[in-house]
């Protein structure tokens, strides 16, 4: 068996992992690169490090677009096999990739636009892939449950395992025979693990008798600043924030976290906490991703799988309101009271929430809360930074809003919860391929695996190909 590290290698973007099984092709993930333009095009769209056609299987271990964004394009190229996923991240998928293509649509017109302005006359962007491309790959997914057994090829049986990292996410598993040296190995690629005790989703689920492991090191060397399900912080910053009587901007993602701040913010209701405060869900994709946690009750945790067959739906409340068009949207403006709206991109690279950072960023009396991790160089990281102006949709804006952030969101397992993960893995783990991490983080979960008597622990290399 070999395993060729494609993507997601020495970086947190663009999972790919290909394995070689019984003169079989298996990908593991195919995930959109994310960088440098140039680099974005020759990655993404041309996939270099092997033949779409020759690919046997694909397996998806979650919807992130850093993990499934990319196969519309590898449909589109000539992969012909089958998909594989949990019923979550197949839904969650229809409807995460045909915004991806959207976005990439969007981009390459603003960056023709912006190019014929300056005197060219050529499109000097193209979509990787379109709308109708997302969907039509689709018809390759084939969905199964958590810890059902399916064999997938001759002396190959694939099994998901609940990750608890966001809704349908999926530890993989592959029950091998080995045809050319005789022996039955047991793979493990973790894809993105939980931190557990998540309000929503069960906790990442122990494997047993795991030999080779492909595991995740987003956070090596990092700690969260709060634990999991750190309520309070955030009840104490919304009180906070109602008192000034001003608006709250929480830019939030779309999948996961829109969906954690409406089950807090449902409890906070019931308790009196918000009082006559209307809160207000400004991202269509949100509110399509928040009908699918409905939807698939087995992703989620004993409490919340109750309270969705009890009288109360955990996910809306009476002072709630779901924006579906722009002029829903544009009337949020109009409202002068106190108000809570939360809006995608969670980095607020994109989306309604430019619109109402514009018009509230300004404006001591507002707060902007943010719930998730924010990338270098987006402009929510200014914002988080410290920024006493940002450019937002082409002008530049003052920021005197009060700036807050939690960390207790994060869907990430953090340094010592990937340890404990690691832990909880049973079996001989005689090899240990870290990924998914950029080089500082993997190199001190390499460490810290290797002084808890691990063996075999390697830190994947891009394009390394290694037998196993």
């Amino acid at each position: 068996m070999k395993i060729h590290f494609c993507g997601a290698a020495g970086t947190t973007t663009g999972s790919q992992h290909l394995l070689e099984i019984n003169g079989k092709k298996i990908l593991l993930d195919c995930g959109l690169y994310q960088g440098h333009r140039a680099d974005e095009l020759r990655i993404n769209r041309d996939f270099p490090l092997f033949n779409p056609e020759e690919i046997d299987h694909v397996i998806l271990s979650h919807a992130h677009i850093d993990h499934s964004g990319n196969i519309p394009n590898l449909v589109k190229r000539g992969f012909k096999g089958n998909v594989y996923c949990t019923h979550a991240t197949r839904s969650l998928c229809a409807i995460m990739l045909v915004d991806a293509a959207r976005i990439q649509e969007h981009d390459c017109a603003f960056l023709t636009k912006m190019h014929k302005r300056a005197g060219g006359t050529d499109t000097v962007a193209e979509v990787i892939y379109t709308e109708e491309d997302a969907r039509k790959c689709l018809d390759s997914f084939v969905a199964t449950s958590y810890e059902r057994r399916m064999v997938i090829d001759d002396g190959i049986a694939l099994t998901f395992y609940d990750a608890g990292h966001i809704l349908g996410s999926a530890q993989v598993v592959l029950d091998i025979d080995d045809h050319e040296d005789g022996k039955h190995k047991r793979l493990l690629f973790s894809g993105d693990v939980g931190r557990g005790n998540n309000e929503l989703l069960r906790d990442p689920a122990a494997v047993e008798n795991v030999d080779i492991m492909i595991m995740e090191s987003t956070y090596g060397g990092r700690r969260h600043e709060a634990p999991s399900r750190d309520d309070e912080s955030f009840y104490r910053e919304i009180r906070e924030a109602l008192a000034r009587e001003g608006k709250i901007y929480i830019p939030a993602f779309a999948v996961e976290r829109t969906q954690q701040l409406l089950f807090l913010l449902n409890r906070a209701f019931e308790e009196g906490m918000l009082g006559k405060t209307q809160v207000y869900v400004d991202s269509p994709m949100a509110i399509s991703a928040t009908e699918l946690f409905r939807a698939h009750s087995e992703c989620l945790n004993q409490d919340v799988y109750a309270s969705l067959f009890a009288s109360k739906d955990p996910f809306s409340f009476a002072n709630l309101h779901m924006c579906r068009t722009v002029s829903e949207s544009q009337s949020l403006n109009d409202i002068k009271k106190s108000l809570i709206i939360i809006s995608a991109s969670g980095m607020c690279e994109a989306g309604r929430i430019l619109h109402h950072l514009k018009l509230g960023i300004g404006n001591p009396k507002n707060t902007v809360l943010f719930v998730g991790f924010c990338a270098a160089n987006t402009l929510g990281r200014r914002i988080m930074d410290g920024a006493k102006d940002v450019p937002i949709l082409g002008g530049h804006y003052p920021v005197r809003a009060q700036i807050r952030s939690l960390d207790s969101f994060s869907g990430h397992a953090d340094h010592g919860e990937l340890l404990q993960y690691f832990r909880n893995t049973k079996g001989k783990k005689s090899s240990v391929f870290l990924v998914h991490g950029e080089p500082e983080c993997a190199q001190a979960l390499q460490s810290a695996l290797e002084s808890e008597g691990a063996a075999g622990v390697h830190i994947a290399l891009k394009d390394e190909v290694v037998c196993c």
